[in-house]
């Protein structure tokens, strides 16, 4: 059941009359019944690795949770009678004993993810190696579907895991709860990856009626649906048709593709994640945003910073600070500035760190090659930005003109060109492939072909071109207003009814209209649906 079909809107309107009527102390419960009954619609035997998941992490939780009292109470009680060297003996000891529950924990549910997703993966590889060595033995591959959000909902689970470890909240003690939680239906399909501390402040809660909250979560809604059908939808076609055929669609075609994907990727994800931010709102609950204008970043750093954050949160928390602060990477920074220097000796165990964060974050966002070298291709772009920082400030230091609007346009100009090169390592079907289509673009080939019509022959005529290109500007425009003035919504609602039902009734009619169905429409997928 897909964000932008028709039965998931019938199921949100049937879920929400409900949720609005019945006594409010069943509302959550609602939720987690309604939220198994959507994921049972991508197939009712995923929620065996749903359910596998929360009982994992619901247990593990417990027992650290329980582990972390009886700690404390120990202490509090044997404070006198205890030494400084007994106290800190015994917490390195109970810490141990956690740890042992925390890594059972996560070896079971990345266990699970990694067969489901990087098992045909692994085995392609070790053939190809075999292969390489002369054997002729090949391993057969497993036919294994992909749950629909695994990666997302087992780092929401993991990411709860954590933090009851680290102490930052308790471990909930219903099971059910934090079945919702790890399950709640609109995050599902795309993410965002929320925290149990924040989520769970008004998951639980008893919401009455809110008319607010149902008009704000709409529009929201609306302009995600727009987001996605009337530019995203539209443009993939063209994407579809110029990434099946390297060959015969490279240049000039190859540059217009990585824009178009860009552009698709965006108005996809964010488009996704409004509904899902939407649909929340509803119900009453509030998550995170995911996206803040990552187009208009100066940097890669910054577009990191902007683009998927609960993502890139969720990495820097729980991978990239305890890898940076582990022994093994500190005595490798102590050996290095003995060695190398003081500098080298600062910067490899950020190097080192970071060189694994982006290594998973490659790995997770798919199995394969593809996504591996667009990893790494972003931790080399932001190690050398941030080796070249020092030049960089005393650069615009030293030339005023580099910190005024025209520069400021040039850097997002340049850092947005950078994104569209790499996200084509998430368009080709290998890294051959996809070098060999980046090249092409110098190349000068097809540019006279594209100049003479060659766009009107990828699946999209002069009509859906105009409407993608009037829709962008209406996206960028909204972009440029919420930068400066903040959320439109709060000025729309601000004006006379009239006025803001004309606007938000155009909008409506714009997606109606102007949204690509067809044959295909309630299969569309997101892009992200995959991960």
């Amino acid at each position: 059941m897909l964000f932008t079909s028709y039965g998931f809107l019938l199921f949100v309107a049937i879920l929400l009359t409900l949720y609005y009527v019945l006594p409010a102390r069943f509302q959550w419960k609602l939720l987690l019944i309604g939220s198994y009954v959507f994921y049972a619609f991508s197939g009712p035997k995923y929620l065996l690795y749903l359910v596998a998941v929360t009982i994992i992490i619901f247990f593990a939780a417990k027992r650290i949770g329980q582990n972390l009292n009886t700690q404390k109470a120990y202490l509090k009680e044997q404070k006198d009678a205890l030494s400084k060297e007994e106290k800190k003996n015994y917490k390195t000891a109970q810490k141990k004993i956690r740890f042992r529950y925390q890594a059972i924990a996560v070896l079971l549910c990345v266990g699970i993810l990694a067969v489901v997703k990087y098992t045909n993966f692994f085995l392609a590889n070790v053939n190809s190696l075999m292969a390489a060595f002369g054997s002729s033995g090949q391993f057969s591959f497993l036919s294994i579907a992909l749950p629909m959000g695994i990666s997302f909902y087992t780092f929401q689970a993991l990411s709860y895991l954590f933090d009851v470890s680290r102490g930052t909240v308790k471990a909930e003690d219903n099971f059910f709860r934090l079945a919702l939680f790890v399950g709640f239906f609109p995050q599902l399909v795309q993410g965002p990856i929320s925290r149990y501390g924040d989520l769970s402040q008004t998951m639980y809660e008893e919401h009455p009626f809110d008319g607010a909250n149902i008009s704000y979560g709409l529009q929201r809604v609306l302009w995600g649906f727009f987001k996605k059908l009337v530019i995203a939808d539209r443009m993939m076609p063209a994407v579809t048709t110029i990434i099946s055929d390297a060959q015969t669609y490279d240049g000039a075609y190859a540059f217009f593709g990585m824009l178009f994907y860009t552009i698709e990727l965006y108005a996809d994800f964010t488009g996704g994640i409004d509904v899902t931010i939407g649909v929340a709102q509803m119900f009453g609950i509030r998550v995170m945003e995911n996206f803040n204008l990552p187009y208009f970043s100066t940097s890669l750093k910054e577009y990191w910073r902007r683009w998927h954050i609960s993502m890139c949160n969720w990495f820097r928390d729980y991978i990239f600070y305890p890898v940076s602060s582990s022994k093994a990477i500190q005595n490798l920074g102590k050996w290095a500035r003995a060695h190398l220097g003081d500098r080298v000796g600062r910067r490899l165990p950020v190097y080192v760190s970071s060189f694994v964060v982006w290594f998973l974050t490659g790995i997770w966002h798919g199995a394969s090659w593809n996504f591996i070298v667009w990893g790494l291709l972003n931790f080399a772009v932001l190690m050398i930005s941030e080796e070249f920082e020092p030049l960089y400030e005393k650069f615009h230091g030293a030339c005023a003109w580099s910190n005024g609007r025209v520069y400021h346009g040039f850097m997002v100009f340049r850092t947005f060109l950078l994104i569209c090169v790499l996200n084509m390592f998430d368009c080709y079907a290998s890294v051959g492939e996809t070098l060999g289509a980046i090249g092409s673009v110098f190349s000068g080939r097809n540019w006279d072909a594209v100049a003479s019509g060659g766009l009107l022959e990828l699946g999209l005529s002069a009509a859906d071109y105009a409407v993608a290109a009037a829709a962008c500007v209406i996206v960028f425009a909204l972009s440029l207003y919420k930068n400066k003035y903040g959320d439109p919504r709060t000025a729309i609602t601000a004006k006379a009814y009239p006025v803001k039902a004309a606007l938000w009734f155009s909008m409506f009619l714009a997606v109606l209209i102007f949204g690509a169905y067809g044959i295909g429409y309630d299969a569309s997928q997101f892009i992200y649906n995959r991960f």
